[in-house]
């Protein structure tokens, strides 16, 4: 695929990451699963708009035009909005309405739409008008620090703020795992040792589920 890209962590304790991406020519690319969620500030055809992105259950393909721009506001695992309840946003995006050319309404208000470098001001605005959480449960449990709580209100915290049981999640984030070690060039029979895949159609079938490539196509860098 053809995009411009820069990407930053951010010092917000709501917020793992801030991509910037301009797509050069129009295309197609695959989006992995993933439980976070994100805010998407797009600018195409003179026209821009904020949208609310929920965790990926799947893999999941998305087209671009050339010349579009896009702002994506990575939140942490746990992170939420109270007025978008998770399991609505599975798989979909939500736009928010338009007040202006530059701002949107959210909770009765008219936002300005933020930018690649005041991601941090826009994100702690939110929280202080109660409108963005992190479950302290769900943050404590992905730590794998010791929690003196029911396995049930464990699940009840992970379906509140993100909509999917934690074991789904380390489904997901163990096929991101072994991603990432193909792309460094394990190979793949130890990716599956590694990682703890029963054999390698089990690595093979959470792929094609999760990262949307064969593990092969990722170990010889598919282009994605």
């Amino acid at each position: 695929m053809s995009l411009g890209y820069k990407e930053r962590l951010s010092d917000s304790p709501y917020v793992e990451t801030i991509e910037h991406v301009i797509a050069e020519q129009t295309g197609a690319t695959i989006c992995p699963a993933n439980g976070r969620w994100y805010m998407l500030v797009a600018r195409q055809n003179n026209r821009c708009h904020i949208s609310i992105v929920g965790p990926l259950t799947k893999a999941t393909s998305t087209t671009y035009i050339e010349g579009a721009e896009f702002l994506f506001i990575k939140f942490k695992m746990g992170t939420f909005m109270c007025d978008f309840p998770a399991k609505s946003l599975l798989d979909v995006d939500i736009t928010l309405p338009e007040a202006t050319s530059n701002k949107f309404w959210l909770n009765g208000s008219a936002w300005e739409l933020p930018d690649y470098d005041n991601i941090e001001e826009f994100v702690k605005r939110l929280a202080k008008e109660d409108l963005l959480i992190r479950d302290s449960v769900v943050k404590t449990v992905l730590q794998d620090e010791y929690l003196d709580v029911a396995q049930r209100t464990v699940r009840h915290h992970f379906l509140q703020s993100i909509g999917l049981s934690h074991s789904y999640i380390r489904q997901i984030e163990r096929a991101r795992t072994a991603k990432s070690l193909l792309q460094q060039g394990v190979s793949i029979l130890d990716t599956v040792h590694q990682v703890g895949y029963s054999d390698q159609p089990h690595l093979t079938r959470s792929f094609k589920q999760f990262i949307g490539y064969t593990p092969a196509e990722v170990f010889h860098k598919v282009e994605y």
